[in-house]
Order: C-alpha cells, then structure tokens, then sequence
C-alpha cells in the first residue's frame, strides 16, 4: 500500500498552500482562499465506459 495521494492545487483558488484538514481522511484546507474541501475516491470505470453512460443527470 502506498501513502495517500495529495492533491497538487486548491480545486478553488488554483494556490498550492494546502494542509489535511481536521475532518479526516481525504480532507484538505486550503489557507490562501480559506476554503476547506474532501477528495474521494469513486472506484475505476469499465473500458469503453464514461460517467455519464450511467444514465445519472450529467454533471
């Protein structure tokens, strides 16, 4: 098992002042824009596959 992967920039302001957050697990906060923020990983796609085949409202 490797370590956790870290995200490289804030999804919001683009900065890469980022620290994990308190929350836990995939919880990060990033201290240029004030803004916290949770990955999660969703699982791996089928080839040939896309997110919106699922039939789920597009995004």
């Amino acid at each position: 098992m490797s370590e956790r992967a870290a995200p490289f920039y804030c999804p919001y302001c683009g900065d890469e002042d980022l620290f994990p957050h308190e929350n836990g697990h995939g919880a990060w906060e990033c201290r240029a824009c004030s803004r916290a923020f949770q990955l999660k990983f969703l699982g791996l796609l089928a080839p040939g596959t896309s997110s919106n085949s699922t039939g789920g409202d597009p995004i």
